[in-house]
């Protein structure tokens, strides 16, 4: 399995080797292995992790908690689904996917909270623009 120092992580993910370790020492991502000499070895799935945990600040606006609790969240249903796959019993089967369905509802009622106050930041914005565009054409008026 191909491994990645830090190094080559930062310049595939465009963050800072700093942030790299931060993300790590908060739990956005796992520790990577670590060389004999101690160095860190990131993994192909460690750099896609990276990659979520960018998209979702940048494109969500996710704060670093909401993206803690984002990848929590997920992880969880990754667990449910393990387990609904490895349930003998249908009763057991039913539950994981309720527990899958009620983590889903979780992320989707956070994304819709913060589509919301985007949508109440772009009508905040759009109404000031159309302010400033009015007293623009006042201006030219008398000018």
């Amino acid at each position: 399995m191909q491994r990645f120092k830090i190094d080559d992580v930062a310049k595939e993910t465009g963050l800072t080797k700093r942030t790299i370790r931060y993300y790590e020492e908060i739990g956005l991502i796992k520790p990577p292995e670590r060389s004999e000499k101690g160095t860190r070895l990131y993994t192909k799935e460690d750099v896609e992790q990276l990659k979520k945990v960018i998209a979702a600040r940048e494109v969500l606006g996710f704060s670093l908690q909401e993206l803690h609790h984002f990848l929590t969240l997920k992880k969880a249903i990754e667990s449910h689904h393990f387990e609904y796959r490895n349930a003998v019993d249908q009763d057991e089967k039913k539950q994981e996917l309720q527990n899958i369905v009620s983590i889903l509802r979780k992320q989707i009622d956070m994304l819709e909270q913060k589509m919301k106050k985007m949508l109440e930041l772009k009508n905040e914005l759009e109404h000031l623009e159309q302010r400033v565009q009015t007293i623009l054409q006042e201006e030219e008026r008398r000018g």
